[in-house]
């Protein structure tokens, strides 16, 4: 198959998903531009910060991005191109960009709480800090999983090649002189009000600046410094008002990622490779040793649906919102962008499939090869466009990890205030726990102790816990509209298919762990099958009581309806 068929057919999809469905869920669940955002009704110039639409799209696409959408359908390929395409397209349509769409505008709705605060006051207390209790401990997750990605791409060492070294050094340089980039644009355009359009353009220009200074200037630190420097800016990112560093940086960081998807677009286009890799490998997947479900659904998050975008919808956007009709360009349409960038991971890795057997690499090396190689086809350097393809995954890897402590923070201060309460007027204990630095050196330091257990032992903890996630939000926004009288069906097949894929998950998990621990493989992991199976069961029991608490909200509507 043709990679260019692919990619035109995906976009076309995409596109229709947007015009057609997402403004069908616009008028079903009732948009109103003439509403107030809770950006002007509890303005604070701190976390609530009205942004223009371009900005808030900017910071959000690029906060939901991450890694994921290439990590997922490049290590999904083992069931063939057919399968994580259509995930892919009929997820993102009708689970992810849904999902994100309905978190985003229940917080709206909602003061910009969490989706935690939305369960409160349509499912129940008991409910709220249970979800409050999951959804920290996924962040933890996706800060300690993020902050070791981020200190594998900045640091140097002996172990390391020269090549190695020398690629690390650049990101690292660019990265900081992009983090001072992002200071003074957020000072000119929101302290000396300058015109966006004119700050965009020089901001862009000197973001090239930046990486040809990085990339001839390169920096070279040990592991032991960049996660000491990772975890003290996390901890001021994430207390400083967002037009300083959030708002700006991820604005900018956007262009680079927009250049990002043009670039492989343009490789696509010109040497539209031939997708090697087979259309369907089977059930087991190549090798036989998975299984396509439940293991797919999971895998592919970020692409296709992922509770963790559910979080920055309802955490950090939702209090920038201007207005109202913004919100389906931000929540349904940044989805659908980054449904775009994993078509175009999926035909990167199917193109490099060679000789019956996966591209060698970690999925970033996969994606940053494969445009790179279609680049070259162009006439383009393959040198400096895989470096600046690897700049790019860590950038986005950066801008997750503060937006995830920031959102830490704020599940923790909401933990500890119920309904009525307002976090000024808590006393002792969790008055000093509710405080927003306190709450952020916590998630700061817990997220840095698991952060020392690598990458490789985090990601297959969040992984099921990112699922489950955006089945328990999507339980959340069905119960809320269905209290407030309006449609709430979209959501029904999206939630209890995610339910059954990720217990199942789970289920699985857990089986394996145990048959590790009771019957050791020659290299055995015990702290990893140790933390792996208790991390199952703490979320499968957490996963049922909320649907339950969740469906007797649900019956309960509907029998006051009747």
């Amino acid at each position: 198959m043709n990679s260019l068929v692919i990619l035109v057919v995906s976009l076309v999809v995409l596109v229709c998903g947007y015009l057609f469905y997402g403004r069908w869920l616009a008028k079903q669940w009732g948009v109103d531009p003439s509403k107030e955002t809770p950006a002007h009704t509890m303005a604070d110039g701190n976390d609530y910060c009205a942004a223009k639409a371009p900005v808030l799209l900017g910071h959000h696409f690029a906060s939901i991005a991450g890694a994921g959408p290439i990590n997922g359908p490049i290590q999904a390929a083992i069931f063939g191109w057919m399968p994580v395409l259509l995930w892919v397209l009929i997820g993102g349509v009708f689970f992810g960009a849904t999902h994100d769409f309905a978190a985003l505008f229940a917080s709206i709705r909602h003061e910009g709480k969490s989706i935690g605060h939305v369960i409160e006051i349509n499912i129940g207390r008991r409910g709220k800090k249970l979800f409050l209790v999951f959804a920290y401990l996924t962040l933890l997750l996706v800060v300690a999983a993020f902050g070791s990605i981020v200190v594998g791409t900045f640091a140097s060492g002996a172990e390391g090649t020269d090549a190695y070294n020398l690629a690390n050094g650049r990101t690292a340089m660019i990265s900081i002189l992009f983090i001072a980039l992002a200071i003074v644009f957020g000072f000119l355009v929101y302290r000396r009000n300058a015109p966006l359009g004119i700050s965009t353009v020089i901001g862009v220009a000197a973001l090239v600046a930046c990486i040809a200074i990085g990339y001839n200037v390169p920096v070279h630190m040990s592991a032991g410094f960049w996660t000491i420097f990772v975890m003290v800016y996390i901890l001021i990112a994430s207390v400083t008002p967002v037009w300083i560093l959030l708002q700006p940086r991820d604005y900018l960081n956007s262009f680079l990622l927009y250049g990002m998807i043009i670039l492989a677009v343009l490789g696509i286009v010109v040497a539209h490779p031939t997708m090697n890799l087979p259309a369907f490998t089977g059930f087991g997947g190549i090798g036989g040793k998975s299984q396509l479900f439940p293991v797919l659904f999971i895998t592919v998050a970020c692409g296709a649906i992922s509770g963790f975008h559910s979080l920055v919808g309802s955490g950090t956007t939702a209090k920038q919102l201007d207005n109202e009709k913004d919100a389906m360009a931000i929540g349904y349409g940044g989805m659908l962008i980054e449904c775009a960038l994993a078509v175009i991971s999926l035909i990167c890795v199917s193109f490099l499939f060679a000789d019956g057997a996966m591209p060698a690499g970690t999925p970033t090396v996969v994606f940053a090869t494969g445009v790179a190689t279609m680049l070259n086809a162009v006439g383009l350097p393959y040198d400096v466009m895989y470096s600046v393809l690897i700049l790019a995954v860590s950038a986005f890897c950066l801008t997750s990890l503060d937006t995830a402590t920031r959102l830490a923070r704020y599940m923790l201060q909401e933990f500890f205030v119920d309904e009525g309460e307002s976090a000024e007027n808590l006393t002792g204990f969790k008055k000093l726990i509710a405080n927003p630095f306190v709450a952020t050196l916590i998630t700061v330091i817990l997220g840095g102790i698991l952060m020392t257990g690598g990458y490789s032992l985090i990601w297959p903890l969040f992984g099921a816990a990112n699922q489950l996630l955006a089945a328990l939000a999507l339980l959340a926004c069905a119960a809320w509209l269905g209290n407030i009288g309006k449609n709430n069906k979209m959501f029904f097949i999206p939630m209890v298919f995610m339910l059954l894929a990720t217990l199942t998950s789970l289920a699985i998990t857990f089986k394996t762990k145990v048959g590790r621990l009771i019957t050791p493989p020659e290299t055995p992991s015990v702290l990893a099958d140790v933390l792996q199976a208790g991390f199952s069961v703490v979320l499968f029991v957490l996963a049922i009581v909320l649907v339950v608490e969740g469906w007797k909200a649900l019956t309960n509507k509907k029998t006051a309806a009747k």
